[in-house]
């Protein structure tokens, strides 16, 4: 599976490694992926997310049922 942030959306940005000759080969950035699971009180179970540090503050902030409704809205199942 890819580094995909199933909250914001973040996925691997693309660039350029440049040598001290100023050489450019091609490279990626992943972003800082996690896989954390959180307790849904509306269904009893609990899911697991694979969020990026940022989609975990924002669950943080919002609240779980918030987040997850947010990720069905995208269309992803969960």
């Amino acid at each position: 599976m890819s580094a995909h942030c199933m909250l914001t959306g973040a996925q691997p940005g693309f660039g350029n490694r440049i040598s001290r000759s100023h050489r450019r080969t091609s490279r990626h950035f992943d972003p800082n992926i996690q896989s954390k699971r959180y307790w849904l009180p509306g269904e009893g179970r609990h899911v697991r997310l694979r969020l990026s540090t940022k989609g975990i503050k924002t669950v943080d902030s919002i609240g779980v049922e918030a987040a997850v409704a947010r990720i069905r809205a995208r269309g992803v199942r969960i």
